[in-house]
């Protein structure tokens, strides 16, 4: 197990703070609660029935959103990823996760909030090569604002990125909150 800063109260104290806004999500969010409760460590990648990681969501000067094209999924996603020991904070981690993904430098990206905008409890399908079973990702994602362009992207998990409408965010709670966050 990696010793990692991000520590359980983080976790916790931020899951919490979430739900004070938007008691509505509650129920989708109880199984977070509930590992919480029964003392899994969130910030284990290698606690399989739930893990905590790291999402941003960026926001170009246009009102679109970036997003990367992930090389293990094929799919076109938001940039984040796993807490590493040198994050600090669940955003901190974001803004790690955005700048080595995306090559955009950390001095032209400006966060809306040190809350998350969206935390999205998500399953993620098993991963034989690398010994993995099917987890759950509980994603804390964080609204970022940049004027700036992409830069070089991380090459062993991202093979393109593309700025595309609000609109195009399967996720109609996440789409909700970037499209009111961006008024």
């Amino acid at each position: 197990m990696i010793d990692l800063p991000i520590t359980e109260a983080h976790i916790r104290t931020t899951l919490t703070a979430y739900l004070d806004e938007r008691p509505e999500e509650k129920p989708d969010l109880a199984p977070a609660l509930i590992l919480l409760e029964s003392g899994v460590d969130l910030t284990s990648r290698s606690e399989f029935s739930g893990h905590a990681t790291a999402g941003a969501i960026l926001a170009g000067p246009d009102g679109r959103i970036l997003h990367i094209h992930h090389l293990a999924t094929g799919k076109w996603l938001l940039p984040g990823g796993h807490l590493e020991s040198v994050d600090q904070t669940l955003l901190e981690a974001a803004l790690r996760e955005l700048i080595e993904e995306t090559g955009i430098s950390a001095d032209t990206v400006t966060p809306a909030s040190d809350s998350p905008l969206h935390i999205d409890i998500h399953p993620i399908p098993a991963n034989d090569a690398k010994g993995e079973p099917e987890h759950r990702h509980i994603d804390f994602r964080f609204l970022f604002h940049t004027d700036a362009e992409v830069g070089a992207l991380q090459t062993e998990e991202v093979t393109d990125a593309a700025w595309r409408e609000p609109h195009s965010i399967s996720d109609e709670r996440l789409r909700q909150r970037i499209t009111q966050a961006l008024r």
